[in-house]
């Protein structure tokens, strides 16, 4: 097998992912001609059809399939090797590939980056934006080295961590009754339209979770897409909603239309923690950066 190269490999992968030769290639840094020469080669030398090619798409073969499923494993293999040889030299140096969710990522960076930046001068961060479920298929098949992400989330073979408690605040239009209350609680918001995000997002679900306990209605004939998108709703007057409290703080403190009431003490949170695969190599750099950002954000939010 002295013949299998980890860059054909690396080839076939970008191929499953992106389903075009040209995208696989910029992804892999090589011309096009060149990665579906050596692909023909891997096929050639394995004696199988690994790809299906159509005019207008791209599609693996069975063989494919089970090859890449393979392939990725290996390159995950040899990626760590690399790593571990490195973090050897310097633990606290390189690439750590953090990926949040839409709806910590926007609101937590601002505050935490700096920090990581200053207290970790030698981490480069490379940063992605997945829903939960894309995220753990990332951090499972070594694309992504750390997930933040609101726990709990029960998968085999990651460690986890609890980075922070983040409480919900509700967002009414600025002119709504409530608005101008001190606090609130759920029994507050009977009657109320509630607006939440579409399915997917797994702050959808644990909003429907804090206002069980109140007789709002959802409202049925919106599903947003974004926590930008309920902000600009509820500033229209189209309900209200519920957001974590570091989306309505900072510059996000003073969105026009809108007014941010607390609830009331013991405020509903959510879990926001850090998962990685208990086999990484970078897991004394990724512990580094869990403890600024538990140390940044437990000065900031309030539960």
């Amino acid at each position: 097998m002295a013949d299998l190269k980890l860059k054909d490999l690396r080839y076939l992968v970008a191929v499953a992912d992106t389903r075009h030769f040209g995208q696989a290639a910029a992804r892999c840094f090589v011309s096009q001609p060149t990665l579906s020469a050596q692909l023909k080669k891997l096929e050639d030398y394995l004696g199988v059809q690994l790809v299906e090619r159509h005019p207008r798409r791209i599609a693996l073969t069975e063989a494919g399939a089970q090859v890449v499923a393979r392939a990725r494993r290996i390159i995950e293999a040899s990626d760590e090797i690399v790593s571990l040889t490195a973090l050897q030299r310097d633990p606290l140096a390189g690439r750590l590939r953090v990926a949040l969710l839409p709806t910590i990522g926007p609101y937590l960076l601002p505050l935490v980056a700096p920090r990581i930046r200053k207290k970790l001068p030698r981490v480069e961060l490379l940063l992605y934006e997945y829903q939960t479920g894309p995220m753990l298929e990332h951090l499972q098949a070594g694309d992504i080295d750390m997930g933040i992400l609101a726990l709990p989330v029960p998968v085999d073979g990651l460690a986890e961590r609890t980075l922070f408690d983040e409480p919900f605040v509700v967002a009414v239009p600025a002119d709504h009754a409530l608005g101008s209350r001190k606090s609130l609680r759920t029994s507050d918001l009977d009657g109320e339209t509630l607006l939440l995000l579409e399915d997917g997002h797994c702050l959808r679900d644990q909003a429907l979770d804090v206002c069980s306990h109140s007789k709002m209605q959802e409202k049925q004939d919106f599903r947003a897409t974004s926590l930008e998108t309920l902000r600009q709703m509820v500033a229209s007057g189209s309900g209200i909603t519920l957001l974590p409290q570091l989306a309505s703080t900072g510059a996000y403190g003073h969105a026009r239309g809108v007014a941010i009431v607390p609830f009331a003490k013991p405020a509903p949170v959510r879990h926001v923690g850090a998962l990685w695969r208990k086999t990484s190599a970078k897991q004394q750099a990724i512990e580094a950066v869990c403890d600024v950002i538990a140390e940044a954000a437990g000065k900031t939010v309030a539960p």
